[in-house]
Parts: structure tokens; sequence; C-alpha cells
């Protein structure tokens, strides 16, 4: 197979870097680079999104104003890449003598092709001296906008560097185990035998030393292994602890399901009817091939779970896992295009859907039964604090020892909340809300 030239690749990586700051998400984007290109265009492109405050910062000092945004996107991936030698992907004159191949071969920046070419030769002339410039800027330090910088000195006041510095590395490649297929230990054996190394996490993680494509792992096609990062794995644990059914079976809602991780979780620890539901038909088609691939059973439907007059019979539930809405500020090493995407509003709108969530779904509990609420957020107003709103104006809902908010990849706790086991994982809230007498009547359904 004949190597892609490196130009090539960073013209797919900058289309991306263009896309995100249109404030389009990375994955679409990607979805439109060609297939032979992608892999390349991601690697590149979530190496220079990791570091774009430092990349935007180096070219405010290179250049007075800004070349049009193709090209001005080439360069800021240029920069993002090659600023720092010690983990360049290439050495730093290639990159630049191929940053120029690119614009050149592309009509819409050749204009553009000597503006890039002074700006890059002038910035490996001058490396020391215009990073240091830019060493006392925020965003250009942690990469970050600075209201999330901000915001997070003040929820994690003793944690908020950490928090920071891990979101700028990537994530490892985590493991679930279908616990009716296999057990952990017995997996991790399989998986060695393979000539793949990994390392235990949780009750049925596995962390891989070196991410695989799925289809080299034994016995995937199976259903025996399934990708969840490890803090995401905690919720069916949580949920499904000292439970007991009714009637013969629980009967459980997941109330925004998809792509499926935790609805199979569930369903691979126990014997349950669960109803998964998606605001997106589309991404319930997801939860639908999750389970099909894995062998399991659930009841998929498209409806908002806010409006429960659409979609609930009648029966409560004796357990809701609510993967609420939330600003995703937790998996940001994961997907690094979301810091840049999200705006400090956000945190208000999404936080008006979280409690909308839980005000609509937990009279369609039953007393005795237990609600999660999670999010993949490290910001405190979509964890701890809207919680205890919540908890403040129902007398039924007690809380339950849960995690609280965990920091990603250290396995590093808040201040305040229990030891987690979990190692290296994403970050997330965890709360468990166990429902005593009823505060309110369940709402009948309409229709």
């Amino acid at each position: 197979m004949t190597p892609i030239p490196l130009w090539r690749q960073l013209q797919a990586a900058a289309s991306v870097l263009a896309a995100v700051r249109r404030g389009e998400s990375a994955t679409p984007a990607l979805a439109r680079v060609p297939g032979d290109l992608r892999p390349a265009a991601q690697s590149l492109s979530f190496h220079a999104l990791r570091q774009l405050g430092r990349a935007e910062a180096l070219r405010k000092r290179l250049a007075k104003r800004p070349p049009p945004p193709a090209a001005d996107a080439l360069l800021c991936l240029a920069l993002a890449l090659c600023w720092r030698e010690a983990d360049a992907p290439y050495a730093p004159f290639t990159l630049v003598d191929q940053a120029v191949e690119a614009a050149k071969r592309d009509a819409s920046m050749r204009a553009q092709q000597a503006f890039l070419n002074a700006c890059l030769r002038r910035f490996l002339r001058e490396r020391d001296a215009l990073v240091a410039a830019t060493d006392n800027d925020p965003v250009a330090r942690w990469n970050h906008p600075a209201w999330w910088i901000q915001r997070l000195r003040q929820d994690h006041p003793a944690h908020w560097e950490q928090i920071l510095a891990a979101a700028n590395t990537a994530a490892p490649m985590t493991l679930r185990v279908n616990a009716r297929l296999s057990s952990r230990d017995a997996m991790q054996q399989t998986l060695a035998d393979a000539g793949i190394a990994s390392q235990p996490v949780g009750a049925q993680g596995l962390i891989l030393q070196q991410a695989r494509p799925v289809h080299e792992l034994p016995r995937w096609n199976e259903g025996a292994l399934s990708v969840q990062d490890a803090g995401a794995q905690l919720a069916a644990a949580l949920l499904l602890d000292g439970l007991a059914p009714v009637d013969a079976r629980l009967r459980i809602l997941d109330a925004c399901a998809a792509p499926g991780g935790k609805t199979a979780h569930l369903l691979e620890l126990a014997d349950a009817d669960v109803l998964a539901l998606d605001v997106d038909p589309a991404r319930c088609e997801r939860i639908h091939e999750n389970l099909r691939r894995l062998g399991l059973q659930a009841r998929v439907q498209a409806a908002d779970a806010a409006e429960t007059s659409t979609w609930w019979d009648g029966q409560p539930f004796d357990a809701i896992l609510l993967d609420a809405p939330c600003t995703a500020s937790g998996i940001v090493r994961r997907h690094p295009d979301v810091r840049w995407l999200r705006r400090e509003s956000d945190i208000a709108r999404l936080g008006g859907q979280q409690a909308r969530l839980l005000e609509a779904l937990w009279p369609l509990l039953r007393p005795g039964g237990r609600l999660v609420y999670c999010t993949c957020s490290v910001f405190r107003a979509e964890g701890e604090a809207r919680v205890a709103a919540f908890v403040a104006h129902h007398n039924a809902a007690a809380l339950q020892p849960a995690p609280g908010h965990l920091l990603p990849q250290s396995g590093a706790n808040a201040p305040g909340v229990r030891d987690n086991p979990q190692g290296d994982h994403d970050g997330f809230y965890y709360a468990v809300l166990q429902k005593g007498a009823p505060d309110a009547a369940a709402p009948a359904p309409e229709g």
C-alpha cells in the first residue's frame, strides 16, 4: 500500500479543525473525510485540538491579522503539532514543509502559501522566545477557554490543574467484559494469549495497554466485549446494588440511553425488563445495533423522557437510570473538540433539562426504588448542586452512598467523597437516590 503523503493528512486534519472552529462537532467533520485519510485526520486534529489554545496564542504573535479561515486552520494545526518538539508527531521542519505543501496543493489556500511559509519559518527560528511569550496566557497554558478554567478553579480548587492536565492527554481504550459470557480474569487471559496486554479495572473492566481496532479483539463478534470507559461502568452496579424486584423481574428505565452501553451493562448483570429511551430515532438504532451484537434484548423507544404522557404505561419502575444531557466536560480527553464548542451559557441551559428530567421521572419510581443520576461532567452545577437542589424539594428522596464527582484519569476524587476503585477513567458525577414514602402521586398516563 502506498503511504499517504503527510501534506494530504494535514489538509484533512485542517478541514476538521476548521469545522470545529465554525461550531461543528468533530464527529460529522471526520465522517466527511475519505476513509483512507480518516485515522490520520483524527489523530492529527485531536492532537491539535488539545493544543489549540497555545497555537492560537502563537499565531497572534506571528500575524497581526489571521488569514482566511481555511489557511488559518492549517497554520494553527501546524503550530499545535510542532510547538513542543517533545511530543510532536513529526519533526518540526517536516511539519512546516508539508504544511506549506498542503497550502500549495489546495486552490482555496494557494494564495496564502507564502504567508504560511513566512509565519512557520519565523516560528522555527524564534520558537523559544515565542513560546515563552505565551506562557503567562492561561488559555495557551491549559488549552481550554478562559471561562472553563475559571469555573474549574471555583468548583475544584484543590484539583483544577489536575483536571485540565488530564483533559490534554489521550484516553486509554477500556473494555467491558460481558459477565454472561466470561469473567474479567478469564478474558484478560484470552487477550494475553492473543498478544494483547491489559490491566483490570473495576468489576468487569480491562484497560488495554495499546488501543486496537475492535475487529482484532478475540470474541468481539460473539458479544463478549464492549468498549466503555471505566467510569461509565459504575452506573449499572450502582443502580442494581441490593435492589430486589417487587414482582418476578426488575422493571428498569434507562431514560437517556443512546448509544446503549449502560443499557447493555444492566442486561449483562441482571435479568430485567429494560425500557431504553432516547429522543433521537437515529440514536435509538445505535442502541438496537449494540444490543443485537451482544445478544441482549430491551424495549427501545424514541421519546422525550420528560414527556412521560407519550410513553409511560402507568406501571412504576423499580429503578431508573438518568444519564442526563450535560456539557460533557468530563470526557474532553476523548472528545477534545467539546471544550471549544461549549459556551458558559450551556451550563444553565442544560441544567434546565436536567431539572426537568428529574422532576418528570421521580414520580415514576416505586417507593423503595432507586434512581441513579449521572452526568459525564466535572462541573458542580451539573452534579452535586443539581442533586442538592432536587433533594431539598423532595422529602422522599434519600441520598445513598455514591462516588459523587470523579475526576478524570487519575482516579482521584473531589474532597469529601469516598475512594474510587475505578482507576483510569473519564470525569463523571454519580448520585444514588432511594425513594421513601411517596411525596407526590404518580401522574396517570394521558391518552
